[in-house]
């Protein structure tokens, strides 16, 4: 898993305006007079996946001026705007879309994405925490839950929603692009400290083969505590297994 600084949404990573000024000034226009609602969103749609997010924003803002009770397309342009890095746009979007659907649970996860990313940890786990209440089966809900807790120090907390996403996918941590946030770790101590916490998770699902990797992980950005998995009973199923002694050698036996 990447370790960012900054996070952001994985599937929809907020990406700063590139290029220069004559290279905008020679963009064409987005002209949207005489477009449908549905030729305004379709016109969005396709600006977001060619990536040109100036003219979903503008396709998208037409389209919630025609429709201001779609809570499906203040969504969409919330995304637009995250990924044009325009966050206060993007948060009130995020709102409108929750005021129209209070049961919106993408609107309200994608709302706490905006508070993570301008480090707002309370804000990002009250909204993550609606979001799991909303639909309890989607897994990129429960990892963006237990990055903001990996956050605020409660790890413990982050491991409970780690391991119930796992159990839900288990490639959700693994994969590029799983519309996730990743735990803020912006020092070698604390990516040690995450992998460690994964390691744990890994170890309760049964699963040896990505807990010592991460065992591995966590010693090499130098873990203090590695010889803990000797006191630790999530790794008790590995205490016997050659490759953890290589990673941490075992305790002398008792006299």
């Amino acid at each position: 898993m990447r370790y960012l600084a900054l996070i952001a949404l994985m599937a929809m990573l907020v990406v700063f305006p590139s290029g220069s000024a004559a290279e905008e000034a020679q963009k064409p226009a987005v002209r949207t007079d005489n477009m449908t609602l549905a030729e305004l969103e379709k016109a969005g749609d396709s600006a977001r996946v060619a990536k040109d997010f100036d003219s979903a924003i503008v396709y998208f803002e037409a389209a919630v001026r025609k429709d201001k009770k779609n809570a499906k397309l203040f969504n969409k342009l919330g995304l637009s705007y995250l990924k044009a890095n325009r966050l206060s746009d993007a948060r009130f979007s995020f709102e409108k879309a929750v005021k129209n659907n209070s049961k919106y649970a993408d609107a309200l996860n994608n709302l706490g994405a905006v508070y993570f990313v301008q480090r707002n940890l309370n804000g990002a786990t009250k909204y993550f925490k609606k979001a799991v209440a909303m639909d309890e089966t989607r897994p990129v809900f429960h990892v963006n839950l237990g990055a903001a807790w990996f956050g605020q120090k409660k790890v413990e907390r982050a491991i409970v929603e780690y391991g119930r996403a796992l159990q839900l996918d288990p490639t959700v941590l693994s994969r590029t692009n799983n519309g996730g946030v990743t735990a803020q770790v912006t020092t070698a101590e604390e990516r040690a400290r995450y992998d460690y916490m994964l390691a744990k998770i890994y170890a309760k699902l049964g699963n040896p083969e990505q807990c010592l990797r991460c065992l591995r992980k966590a010693k090499e950005e130098g873990y203090r505590n590695i010889g803990n998995v000797y006191k630790d009973e999530e790794f008790s199923q590995l205490w016997q297994d050659a490759r953890l002694a290589e990673i941490a050698p075992p305790p002398p036996p008792k006299q």
